[in-house]
């Protein structure tokens, strides 16, 4: 049997409000969930069920507060309850790419270099591979549509798409064993919408474990291999 590239086991998270007299307020109870190479769940339910806060569980920007979120990286599982900062570090350059809602960049770097930085990182000082990342950066840059006038200025200077875009091409220009999406398709129109469909696709067929939020529900349905409706995950207690 295949191992799972992202396994959720009994996970729970609370968030305990400090203003509030420490009141918790428990979102999940346990989790339990599996996604093997190739396949792109999709996770369903209305919003405030807690689609992103699992994706930022998996991405650790949150902690669980139970259970273990173990992710097949190249030198083997790590399990990302206990994983330490530096390790985590290494985790996101190599295993896992998270497309969010929204572009962080230092200020006034161009686009060109901030679609290419993940693969510059790995070139180093090597002009042959940096001029290379800069290279395939140009062909994202193409494909997402961003014009050509545009690649030498810093994408604050963009409109909210082309941020998306500039986004997207930068968390996938680099392939990854694992892929989180948070409605990256929301800003789009529809020609670019298609265009990333056949990027998440493409990822899919070269083996990634995507899991996914799209509230577009027909690009849902195009990408999904399964759906997990979280609502499953609710926690009951008070």
């Amino acid at each position: 049997m295949t191992t799972p590239l992202l396994l959720l086991q009994g996970v729970a998270k609370r968030f305990t409000l400090h203003h509030q007299n420490q009141l918790e307020l428990p979102v999940f109870d346990a989790v339990d969930l599996s996604v093997s190479a190739g396949e792109c769940v999709v996770l369903d339910g209305a919003s405030g069920l807690g689609k992103s806060t699992l994706l930022k569980l998996i991405y650790a920007n949150y902690r669980a507060s139970a259970g273990r979120i173990t992710v097949q990286a190249l030198a083997g599982p790590v399990d990302l309850t206990e994983v330490a900062p530096r390790e985590l570090v290494r985790l996101r350059r190599d295993t896992i790419g998270y497309v969010s809602q929204f572009l962080r960049v230092i200020p006034r770097v161009p686009a060109l270099d901030v679609v290419a930085e993940p693969l510059a990182e790995d070139a180093g000082d090597d002009p042959a591979g940096i001029e290379a990342a800069r290279a395939e950066a140009r062909r994202w840059l193409a494909r997402l549509r961003i014009p050509e006038r545009l690649w030498h200025l810093p994408p604050a200077t963009f409109s909210g798409g082309e941020q998306q875009r500039i986004n997207i091409a930068r968390n996938m220009i680099k392939p990854k064993p694992l892929l989180l999406l948070d409605e990256p398709t929301a800003s789009l129109d529809a020609a670019n919408t298609a265009t990333v469909i056949e990027l998440i696709r493409e990822a899919t067929a070269r083996g990634a474990a995507i899991v996914g939020i799209f509230h577009d529900a027909e690009v849902g349905a195009a990408v999904a291999t399964r759906r997990v409706n979280v609502g499953d995950f609710r926690s009951t207690r008070p």
